[in-house]
């Protein structure tokens, strides 16, 4: 998801979408460290992901 359409969305969208991110990344960790994942580059993508939401919501918060 871009930045720009993340901005559209309110402070609790964006804590829920980290929540459900963070639970992600916690599994694709596992996935990795079992050998059972798949897709490699999800692990980055999640990765920046959640970084993008927290940048912005570190944004709102000193705004």
């Amino acid at each position: 998801m871009k930045a720009s359409e993340l901005r559209k969305k309110s402070k609790e969208e964006l804590g829920n979408l980290l929540v459900d991110l963070s639970r992600e990344r916690f599994n694709l960790k596992m996935q990795k460290g079992t050998g059972q994942l798949s897709k490699p580059a999800q692990v980055k993508k999640v990765r920046r992901e959640v970084a993008r939401i927290q940048t912005l919501l570190n944004e709102v918060a000193s705004a």
